[in-house]
């Protein structure tokens, strides 16, 4: 189900008391709007949500008024799901949701009560990098590609036919989505082929950008992880079985020092992983499809090209 949120964002804006007004709209949609602030700013009580709140309703909002005036983007998100619909053929609902954020993530994915929920924000959206809502200028264009990677997630979290560890270990918290929790108790090999899956199925949803940008990267980020591709190999094969929250943000998260990003003495370029996680899953995207592949486990799409390849090769010798 598609959810809107940016009427009753605008009307904030428009609000005599536009922090009340905040206030008011946050309680409306407390449920999604507490998940999203627990996975993606910060808690949502105290002096640190109050000065976040007070930057994000006085921000100078000129270029997301434009956007608004200049793009359908319902339309957008709309086209996006149902795309992503027929690649992954969906066996649960989710909603899918349109916001304004807080300048946190541009895009990303939450699980409450067992439900799926992709979101974008699109004070990322708007083309024109803003200061005062830490907006990344991200062309509207963009937002089908990164919807498409958030449904990929949310189907493979809560689809029944699912058997990633993501799925189990959200099962086991009541049916929520904990980003930090997770990354505690998933493996790495699972969280890079989350990752990977995603990307994959944005390339699918959303064809002919460029390489990098399926990724979050910028042009000689990508130029740098490719080049460093066999390091990053060894050091995320050494931990593919390993769980600590640590190991997601080496590889997946921005932020992070260079020294928790050094491998071999190279300090990887930041998410990195997300790249690994794209290779990893590659073959077996080829060989058994994208609506199987997102909801296999890790270990299953590790394995899913061997047949084929063993198939080959034992052609190539007979022949």
């Amino acid at each position: 189900m598609l959810i809107n949120l940016i009427p009753d964002f605008l009307a904030v804006l428009n609000a005599p008391d536009r922090e009340a007004a905040y206030y008011a709209y946050f309680d409306r949609h407390r449920t999604l709007l507490t998940a999203y602030w627990d996975n993606y700013v910060l808690e949502p009580s105290g002096p640190h949500f109050e000065e976040v709140v007070r930057a994000t309703v006085n921000a100078q909002r000129d270029d997301l008024h434009a956007l608004l005036a200049r793009t359908d983007v319902v339309a957008l998100v709309q086209q996006a799901e149902q795309r992503v619909q027929q690649l992954l053929q969906p066996d649960m609902s989710f909603d899918v949701v349109v916001m304004v954020g807080v300048g946190a993530a541009n895009a990303g994915e939450l699980v409450v009560d067992g439900r799926g929920i992709a979101f974008v924000c699109l004070e990322h959206f708007t083309g024109v990098a803003n200061p005062d809502t830490q907006g990344l200028g991200l062309d509207p264009e963009l937002i089908p590609l990164w919807l498409a990677h958030e449904i990929t997630h949310v189907v493979r979290y809560t689809s029944p036919a699912s058997r990633s560890e993501m799925r189990t270990l959200i099962e086991d918290s009541g049916g929520y989505y904990s980003y930090w929790e997770t990354g505690r108790h998933a493996t790495l090999r699972e969280l890079l082929a989350n990752e990977g899956l995603a990307i994959h199925v944005s390339r699918a949803v959303s064809p002919g950008h460029a390489a990098w940008e399926y990724f979050g990267f910028a042009r000689r980020q990508y130029a740098r992880i490719r080049e460093l591709e066999p390091v990053l190999q060894r050091a995320a094969t050494a931990d593919f079985e390993r769980n600590a929250l640590g190991l997601r943000l080496r590889y997946l998260s921005g932020g992070m020092s260079d020294e928790a990003r050094t491998v071999e003495r190279v300090v990887l370029p930041e998410r990195a992983g997300y790249f690994m996680g794209a290779r990893m899953v590659e073959a077996a995207v080829n060989a058994r499809g994208l609506a199987w592949a997102v909801r296999a486990s890790a270990h299953e799409l590790a394995f899913a090209a061997q047949p084929l390849t063993m198939e080959r090769t034992r052609l190539t010798v007979v022949s």
